[in-house]
């Protein structure tokens, strides 16, 4: 639950790239959001192994 926050941080950042490449066109925009999405997965695959180690135990 301690990693909690930082999803809700990428989140954040990923909202504001995702109106500016859809609504605005910024390609660069664009970039940073799957730069962000693939750091999440990342997380989010960290989370889901700390899950199942601590149901083992």
């Amino acid at each position: 639950m301690n990693r909690f926050p930082e999803i809700k941080e990428l989140i954040d950042s990923l909202e504001e790239d995702m109106d500016k490449f859809y609504n605005k066109g910024n390609k660069t925009a664009g970039t940073r959001a799957r730069k962000t999405l693939q750091e999440l997965k990342k997380l989010a695959q960290d989370i889901r192994v700390d899950i199942q180690e601590k149901k083992k135990d």
